[in-house]
């Protein structure tokens, strides 16, 4: 296989045609959007050819800790589904691709189907080889009778009992988004991550436009606040349930098993035909497992996904970069660390 550059226009067309629904994080208003981040720089496109393009990709240049990498969302975007020999040979000439175009680079970080020896678990970030993909055809009815029991049980209690009313709330939340991401911040604080910045959502919103991003809220009935919102990005006919959040204590009650439900509904009457929950927990990311008493009861059956893996670029400044990160795994784990 070979690798060359595409102009925007050839690369927007080859897109199209290997996915009719193409990640929404491989089509340029999201690398315009991704460009808004401090240290993150639009790389380019590319194709990945034998007899004809097998796959395109767009790639992210990120800045971290004084070192480049390549990030590419979602990607390769494939034709068809590669076997492990046709993945290795695309991996190796994208290797010998970019070690030519940019010295600089670590590595690259892309969505890779098959466990190959030229790839590495990612250095960081939490990587997800299975989600749950709900089917939005028919109406609000068949969506609700196509989730397991137990979520066609829980959102009938939610709506039963939660005391909120629900709403699409796109255009308010792009013109001032303070009180969402206040709920962002209580829901960070109480499951302990560091939430992006409030510009990371605003710029996306902006970027996306209502055509690719919604924001959808539950509101309390007694005094209109915001309990839970997500906020869904559409590419074609596919949803993504791309952010969510919580107040604390508001969680209880079932307020996010109705307001999905009432996410689900909505996007199908915008002719989506179906969503994906994005990222439950395996044997591959144990640690996500916590992810799926909620998610998984929304369908039947959860699908297989190719996770991020690393292809390491220069492999010495790599094996260090692994290195430090082991030592401060052992740091943190170490007797008295806090």
């Amino acid at each position: 296989m070979q690798v060359r550059d595409l102009s925007a226009q050839e690369y927007q067309a080859l897109l199209i045609r290997m996915n009719a629904n193409p990640p929404i994080e491989q089509l340029p208003v999201w690398q315009e959007y991704e460009a808004t981040i401090p240290d993150r720089t639009f790389w380019g496109y590319c194709a990945i050819e034998a007899s004809s393009v097998e796959a395109v990709c767009a790639f992210m240049d990120y800045k971290t800790h004084g070192y480049h990498f390549l990030r590419a969302h979602h990607a390769p975007v494939w034709a068809q589904k590669p076997s492990a020999s046709e993945e290795q040979a695309a991996l190796e000439s994208l290797r010998t691709y970019a070690r030519k175009k940019d010295k600089r680079l670590a590595f690259i970080r892309l969505c890779v189907l098959h466990e190959l020896p030229l790839c590495r678990p990612v250095l960081s970030s939490v990587p997800y080889d299975a989600t749950v993909i709900v089917d939005l055809r028919g109406g609000d009815e068949q969506i609700l009778a196509r989730m397991k029991p137990r979520g066609r049980r829980d959102v009938r209690k939610a709506l039963r009992e939660c005391n909120c009313t629900f709403a699409d709330e796109t255009e308010q939340a792009a013109a001032c988004f303070d009180e969402y991401y206040y709920v962002m911040r209580q829901t960070a604080e109480r499951d302990g991550f560091s939430p992006a910045p409030e510009s990371n959502y605003t710029e996306m919103m902006r970027c996306l436009g209502p055509d690719s991003c919604r924001l959808y809220v539950a509101r309390s009935k007694e005094d209109h606040s915001v309990v839970c919102w997500e906020m869904d990005t559409i590419s074609g006919t596919r949803a993504v349930r791309y952010y969510a959040a919580t107040l604390s204590g508001k969680a209880r009650n079932h307020v996010a098993d109705a307001l999905v439900y009432y996410a689900l509904c909505e996007l199908g009457r915008r002719g989506c035909l179906d969503m994906d929950l994005m990222a439950i927990g395996s044997d591959f990311s144990p640690s996500l497992k916590g992810l799926n008493e909620f998610k998984c009861k929304f369908a039947k059956e959860a699908a297989s996904v190719a996770p991020d893996r690393d292809l390491p670029l220069r492999p010495l400044l790599y094996d260090a970069l692994e290195k430090v990160k082991s030592l401060k795994g052992a740091a943190r784990t170490a007797p008295g660390a806090e």
